[in-house]
């Protein structure tokens, strides 16, 4: 047995001390639907609803064989600063939350709440960089020990007890043909690969990233780390410009080609569908490796056993109305029309004589009232089967009726919608 080996398997058996193993389930609507058994790994049933407990756990649990610090710190806006909570209550420990300003009072209120008087937490600026550095500087200052979200060996080595339980809960006589895992800065995807290949199990992988956020991707492009700069927040449990170093020393033996960026859109549309048809809540980053499922072509699937990491399941219901609208987008059962009408009774009426039985108005806000002769109408209309619009476009430009789809104009969308 390895050293790393070693150390994942005592990482896991100190682990139960916090929480059973999570559960390793076949999904059987998604075994039904791709032909092949699907098993899903819930991170979302974790106590913290995601896998960053793991990391986090490991990180004190070694630090603490070895020194008595008086205080911790993490930066972060979401997971990895609810398992800090968790485990600074779990050993003791005082700990400071450095998360920015904008993150939203729901995962504060979380972080609160597993932390206790454990945890203080404080808000330093508009994005993620800049309340890292807030509290490195603290770190460094305070003599607190700083808990990297996954770029050290003992976070490494703690996420890696996911694999560990895979396959534990599936026995010797089992085979596991394709595994896919989330990326973000890389902790779990590079501890499951290290324990599977050092345990002798090699599936085809698949790691999966927003394509908002493709650093792993554009890192193994390049062959080394790149700083992807901006990123796309919609996925926020895996929207990293920089991905770990260690994390990365790992991953660089794989091809840009495993690596699949799916669009937010489209993810929306899976977090969507196991939310109504399996009553899974799962946050973007949770749904990333389930979403990958439909990109695989049915070969790869049919007959075979593939393993889907839920990572995470803080999902905000908040942001529900965001997510519903953006999955009717992408499946093009909603768009957004700009019309031009003329300033006479009835226009309205001939327009809304127009649509089909199917299509219902989900927006209407006059744009433009001043002028004399026409009037410009934002309009939002929903409806049961994308082809349904052809038909609504053609019998409105055959009507006279001057009109703009702004639906994928993401510049126009974003100040209007």
């Amino acid at each position: 047995m390895s050293e790393f080996t070693d150390g994942v398997t005592k990482a896991a058996e100190a682990m139960r001390a916090l929480f059973d193993a999570t559960p390793l389930q076949e999904n059987t609507y998604l075994t039904g639907k791709y032909g092949g058994k699907i098993l899903l790994k819930r991170e979302d049933l974790s106590p913290v609803r995601s896998y960053k407990i793991r990391g986090a756990f490991n990180f004190f649990r070694k630090h603490l064989e070895n020194a008595n610090p008086s205080r911790f710190v993490c930066a972060s806006a979401g997971n990895h600063a609810q398992g800090f909570a968790f485990v600074c209550r779990h050993f003791g420990k005082k700990g400071v939350v450095y998360m920015p300003v904008t993150t939203p009072q729901q995962k504060i209120d979380k972080t609160r709440a597993f932390g206790g008087d454990a945890v203080e937490i404080r808000q330093v600026g508009d994005i993620f960089d800049e309340c890292y550095a807030a509290a490195t500087e603290y770190a460094r200052s305070e003599d607190a020990v700083m808990v990297s979200p996954f770029d050290h060996a003992d976070i490494i080595e703690g996420q890696a007890t996911v694999a560990h339980e895979v396959l534990a809960a599936m026995g010797q006589n089992q085979m596991l043909d394709r595994v896919h895992i989330a990326v973000g800065g890389g902790g779990l995807a590079s501890g499951m690969v290290k324990y599977l290949s050092e345990n002798g199990v090699k599936p085809e992988y698949m790691f999966v990233e927003p394509a908002g956020a493709a650093s792993l991707k554009s890192s193994l492009k390049a062959g080394k780390r790149v700083d992807i700069g901006r990123v796309d927040q919609f996925v926020d449990g895996a929207s990293v410009a920089l991905m770990g170093a260690q994390p990365f020393e790992i991953l660089k033996q794989f091809r840009p080609e495993q690596v699949n960026a799916v669009s937010e859109d489209r993810l929306c549309t899976t977090l969507i569908e196991m939310l109504n048809v399996e009553g899974i809540v799962l946050e973007p980053a949770g749904a990333l490796t389930i979403d990958a499922l439909q990109d695989v072509p049915q070969q790869k699937l049919a007959g075979k056993t593939t393993l889907c990491v839920a990572s995470g399941g803080n999902f905000d219901f908040e942001r529900l109305a965001e997510v519903k609208e953006r999955a009717l987008r992408f499946e093009g059962l909603k768009k957004y029309f700009v019309l031009r009408l003329p300033q006479r009774p009835g226009a309205l009426r001939d327009f809304l004589n127009l649509l089909g039985p199917d299509d219902d108005i989900a927006r209407f806000e006059y744009l433009k009232k001043s002028a004399r002769n026409f009037g410009s109408i934002l309009i939002g209309i929903e409806t049961t089967d994308a082809g349904n619009f052809a038909g609504l476009m053609a019998r409105m430009t055959d009507a006279g009726i001057v009109w703009q789809d702004f639906t994928d104009n993401e510049l126009v969308a974003g100040l209007l919608i």
